[in-house]
């Protein structure tokens, strides 16, 4: 069953959100050279505690640290360590939630530490980000979850990959629904499954954490001996972009984006909804 959301259960998402923007602003900055990926999950602990918010990532099936962080070739679910250390030229994707008052956010986005990337990286992060950004103005009252998908799977299609081929739209991890819990149904694929059929069809007070996850090469991933870190099966290094989303009376709201997704979306032709902390 989907969880259907009050405009005041969104506002406490919304509260939750901020605070994973916060986190997201502070491992940024804190993401460069010669820092570990353990002291990237230390500023998201301190972020956390200065709000007064909980970490739904720690602890949670026992993964061990606040944060994910999934450098080059790793997807997602990349376990903070001492021993991971940045290197100019890596890409990273920062993976975090917060909890308010039992309520929760989640996202995520690729960094660049330093300097020198080569551009089929600047390209992937930027195709993954907007394949995004397309789901989110996909998420309209009347339309169906396929929609979403659709929509996710299309920009990326269109997109031609420096030095061809194609993107790898991973396959066994999407989207999901997010409320009193951090993964909730629906579960929300990037690509167009036809045996899955059309999905539910959205109405407001739905509740999604829509997440592409894109790589240079495979759309196929393995995971590692830790039973967490997932990596492509051809090394290929990948980009994960996620933002909470709320879709509202007046149409989505961007819980985990500092100003809802209001400059983004007016790009696109949409019009966010009033941030209800505003």
């Amino acid at each position: 069953m989907v969880q259907i959301k009050t405009p005041e259960q969104i506002r406490k998402m919304r509260e939750a959100g901020l605070v994973v923007a916060a986190i997201h602003a502070a491992t940024r900055e804190a993401a460069v050279p010669g820092a570990t990926t353990r002291d990237l999950d230390e500023v998201a602990r301190k972020v956390i505690a200065e709000h007064g918010a909980k970490s739904n990532f720690l602890g949670y099936g026992g993964f061990p640290a606040t944060i994910c962080t999934s450098k080059n070739e790793v997807v997602v679910h990349g376990i903070p360590s001492e021993n991971v250390v940045l290197e100019d030229g890596d890409i990273i994707s920062i993976d975090c939630g917060a909890i308010v008052d039992g309520w929760h956010g989640d996202a995520a986005y690729t960094a660049f530490v330093g300097s020198g990337h080569a551009p089929e990286l600047l390209e992937l992060s930027r195709v993954t980000e907007e394949s995004m950004w397309a789901g989110i103005a996909a998420m309209k009252a009347g339309n169906r979850l396929v929609d979403i998908s659709r929509a996710i799977e299309t920009y990326i299609r269109r997109q031609p990959k420096p030095g061809g081929g194609k993107y790898g739209i991973v396959e066994d991890y999407g989207g999901h629904g997010i409320g009193t819990e951090m993964h909730m149904d629906p579960h929300l694929l990037n690509y167009v499954e036809r045996r899955r059929g059309k999905g539910p069809k959205l109405v407001p007070g739905f509740c999604l954490a829509i997440e592409p996850m894109v790589s240079l090469g495979t759309p196929k991933t393995e995971v590692l001996e830790d039973d967490w870190t997932v990596i492509t099966t051809d090394g290929t290094w990948s980009s994960h972009w996620e933002h909470s989303v709320a879709l509202t009376e007046e149409g989505p709201l961007v819980l985990t984006s500092p100003d809802g997704g209001k400059a983004k979306l007016a790009e696109m032709g949409v019009t966010a909804a009033p941030d209800p902390l505003a």
